[in-house]
């Protein structure tokens, strides 16, 4: 139903029965009061039963040890299934053998298998490690050699920043997929038509895995910038948060307003399934899943 349909006493977000399933990335915790906040917001965010929980990996496997450490703790201290994320940088076959049968090791079933951003050192630029694997398909190919994971990869609506055009993006998406991958999850994005486009045109390239819309609400402006990429930000959304950089409580109900209307115009489109880049913080996508009619499946703790 359209706003021109749309009767004027009807609440924009009435009626939504909550038949979505999300899951939640996390970023692994860099001291004791960053680790606190994420045990908060995995604590809060867990009665939504998500259908896993995702936590990121470093640039140049950075954070390979707290990454491990924070899944470890989610499998042996909660019911929710966890996806580690692993890249190809800084490291050899051996080394991200050795990493995966850890994780194997650990009762995790899920990798999320990225190429990974190269270290500062590098200019920026990926260089595969002498011993290394080149890309995320040889890397997902490893992987299920080594074990029968559940995998997912990164996807691009709009283009990875580095890709050579648009194309030939989505044919490296489809290899990802061929090399057995199980889904793919999308970098953030604010245009629906950009998502939809973009389904379309994997669905012409033989791919019939799942795309995961990836949701981040605004929590700042100035850093959804530097995150952007190739992901346009459209002219509205800089009007919606102008004059809020250093008012973070309107902020924080604006960005989840902007996120919600964007997952529920997903929703009008068929979408059942979203993924939300919480950064560590549950508010915006308790309050997301709350508007999109989603509710918790058991009582909180």
């Amino acid at each position: 139903m359209t706003a021109a349909q749309r009767p004027a006493e009807a609440p924009l977000f009435a009626g939504l029965p909550g038949d979505i399933s999300v899951s939640f990335e996390f970023f692994p915790p860099k001291s004791e009061k960053m680790e606190e906040q994420l045990w908060q917001a995995i604590t809060q965010l867990a009665p939504l039963q998500p259908s896993f929980v995702s936590v990121t990996y470093g640039a140049g496997g950075s954070t390979r040890e707290r990454t491990h450490a924070t899944v470890a703790r989610i499998v042996k201290d909660t019911a929710l299934v966890p996806a580690a994320h692993l890249t190809c940088v800084a490291a050899s076959k051996d080394e991200i053998a050795e990493v995966v049968d850890q994780y194997w090791d650990a009762g995790v079933r899920h990798i999320v298998a990225l190429r990974g951003d190269p270290p500062p050192t590098d200019g920026g630029r990926f260089v595969p490690h002498p011993q290394g694997y080149a890309s995320a398909a040889e890397l997902v190919a490893g992987i299920k050699a080594r074990h029968d994971f559940d995998i997912s990869v990164a996807a691009y609506p709009e283009t990875h920043p580095e890709a050579v055009s648009a194309q030939l993006d989505l044919d490296n998406l489809k290899r990802k997929l061929d090399a057995g991958a199980n889904r793919a999850i999308t970098q953030f994005f604010f245009s629906t038509d950009a998502y939809f486009r973009f389904l379309d045109k994997a669905l012409a390239a033989g791919i019939t895995a799942p795309v995961l819309p990836g949701i981040m609400p605004v929590t700042s402006f100035s850093a959804i910038r530097r995150m952007s990429g190739n992901t346009e930000i459209p002219g509205w959304l800089e009007t919606m948060f102008d004059g809020l950089d250093e008012r973070p409580g309107p902020r924080a109900l604006v960005a989840a307003v902007a996120a919600a209307d964007l997952c529920k115009r997903l929703y009008e489109g068929g979408v059942r399934d979203f993924h939300f880049y919480t950064l560590n913080r549950a508010e915006q996508a308790y309050a997301i899943c709350q508007l999109l009619g989603l509710r918790p499946k058991e009582p909180c703790a």
